[in-house]
């Protein structure tokens, strides 16, 4: 059987690293996750405490050198990783941001390529589903407005899922992004009609946000805990999606990768605007149950 490595990230969230496994092994295919915190994170409770639980075994590590290739699922944070593989393994690397449509579809299209088999129509019933759940959520996010922050790749990532949804990325900010990120950011946008009002901020902070959503407002903003503040200061809505989030409970536990995760991302995204919708209408819903009903 052949064997595929994979690094995910930091801003992986414990399902997907399931998933990944899930996903490869339809392709007839092992996967090796170099390395997978998910169990340490994720042990459960069972009355005697144990340093480490699960993770990748040593032997695995050691098995990876002959694996067919190495996927990252981060560009920027493994260039160095990236460039060791290649030279001391003598193995391919590949990156990808599964995330959303396009994003899996590469990845898949990847996957086919290496093992030399075909998508699994089981992967295909998946992408059909998600493509009803948006068309079903479509039309109340197109148009909407949105800031997002975070880690270089994540913020590619949501930012292709947003345009696929119809929405505007407006405030796209990255402390840790570089002009190479931007211009990738920039080339994405090009691709749809509704990516021309993006705004890119390498190198920036929340800081700098904050001035943004007060001299250009958005609907919404996606990132992690720390936008409560901008939240407090602004009045924007926040969409906590991202790494860290310390003030809300098990989002971890969710998967936002692949065809799946695109479909948690959408409900969590929808489901925040209609939450604003209530709000904002709440006078209107007192007279109109049918108005305030359905959705």
């Amino acid at each position: 059987m052949s064997t595929i490595n994979f690094i995910l990230g930091f801003h992986t969230y414990l399902e997907d690293y399931k998933e990944v496994r899930r996903i490869v092994s339809e392709f007839g295919a092992e996967s090796i996750v170099l390395s997978d915190p998910s169990d340490n994170l994720d042990s459960g409770l069972k009355g005697e405490y144990s340093l480490y639980n699960g993770g990748t075994p040593l032997k695995d590590i050691y098995r990876a050198k002959f694996s067919l290739a190495t996927i990252s699922f981060q560009k920027y944070s493994t260039e160095k990783t990236r460039e060791y593989i290649e030279k001391a393994w003598k193995q391919p690397t590949y990156v990808v941001r599964p995330y959303g449509i396009q994003g899996t579809d590469e990845f898949l299209q990847l996957l086919s390529k290496l093992t030399g088999k075909p998508v699994p129509e089981s992967l295909t019933k998946e992408r059909e589903k998600l493509l009803d759940a948006i068309a079903d959520s479509y039309y109340w996010i197109h148009g909407k407005r949105f800031a997002l922050w975070g880690d270089p790749d994540f913020v590619y990532g949501i930012t292709s899922f947003l345009l696929e949804l119809g929405a505007e990325p407006v405030h796209i900010l990255c402390t840790n992004g570089n002009d190479e990120w931007a211009e990738e950011i920039k080339e994405l946008c090009s691709k749809f009609d509704n990516g021309k009002y993006a705004q890119l901020f390498p190198g920036k902070d929340l800081w700098h946000m904050r001035s943004l959503l007060f001299t250009e407002p958005v609907d919404y903003m996606i990132g992690t805990s720390y936008g409560k503040y901008l939240w407090r200061d602004t009045g924007t809505p926040l969409i906590r999606i991202g790494y860290p989030i310390f003030d809300r409970h098990h989002l971890h536990r969710y998967g936002i990768l692949f065809y799946k995760g695109a479909l948690n991302l959408l409900v969590w995204i929808v489901n925040a605007i209609l939450d604003e919708v209530d709000r904002k209408t709440i006078d209107i819903a007192k007279t109109d149950y049918s108005f305030d009903l359905i959705r």
